[in-house]
């Protein structure tokens, strides 16, 4: 077996989850503190491709990012390169296809978070940074988690729109699943059961890391109110000592 649809897909998913990751929760952060109107517009727009056929998502990216889209085109006028049928091809399309996974898990468990603990930490006097980093993001680990698992997973699996950018060249654009579609296409169906095995072994894989990872960094509903209330004593003290 050629292993490099296993090596390719798996680079593609890790960019492209990473991508989702670090923007889904930027999006969301910063777009639940927007007024309710363009909050619902930009739902919208970002949850799109959730909704659209893999195939129409890949037409779009492939009219954008071809040689003759208003970006592929200047690209490969300035640069020499071509942004589709190369392996990182699957990356925009993955990425696009996966993000609203990510951005939607994330903002549902943003709304959901009690923000009297932030007006809590801000009579602290401590930084929204800080609350961000130290308060927020650990009391919404488990959707956090939750997006980043489903947005592998969908990366990992995504078909129609890497389709449409990147086709299926052995060696340097196959994926698991176009490896699946063409083997299946040629009538070589004990190959394709491999590769799906494999598929159902790398889902399984991380299905039990995050289950393992819930488990192990499982914390009580009340860690944010005892990180402020430590906080809090520490202020106390400091103070407590300078006034001495």
């Amino acid at each position: 077996m050629d292993f490099f649809p296993l090596y390719n897909s798996l680079r593609v998913a890790a960019i492209s989850t990473a991508v989702a990751f670090f923007a889904g929760i930027a999006a969301a952060y910063y777009i639940a503190k927007t007024p309710r109107i363009v909050k619902g517009i930009l739902d919208c727009i970002l949850t799109l491709p959730m909704v659209l056929p893999p195939t129409v998502v890949g037409f779009f990216l492939l009219k954008t990012i071809g040689p003759f889209g208003p970006v592929g085109a200047p690209v490969l006028e300035l640069f020499g390169g071509r942004l589709v049928m190369v392996w990182y091809s699957a990356v925009f399309a993955t990425t696009i296809v996966a993000f609203p996974l990510m951005y939607r898990t994330v903002r549902g468990a943003l709304e959901s978070f009690d923000e009297n603990l932030l007006y809590s930490g801000q009579t602290l006097g401590l930084s929204n940074t800080y609350l961000f980093w130290r308060v927020v993001l650990p009391n919404c680990k488990q959707g956090i988690l939750a997006g980043t698992v489903l947005t592998f997973a969908r990366a990992l699996g995504e078909y129609g729109a890497t389709t449409m950018v990147t086709g299926y060249i052995p060696g340097r654009t196959a994926t698991i699943s176009t490896t699946v579609y063409q083997l299946w296409r040629e009538g070589n169906d004990a190959l394709a059961y491999k590769w799906v095995a494999i598929n159902l072994v790398i889902s399984a894989v991380v299905l039990i890391a995050v289950n393992l990872l819930e488990s192990r960094y499982a914390q009580p509903e009340n860690a944010a109110r005892d990180a402020l209330r430590e906080d809090a004593l520490r202020e106390e003290s400091v103070r407590d000592g300078a006034l001495r």
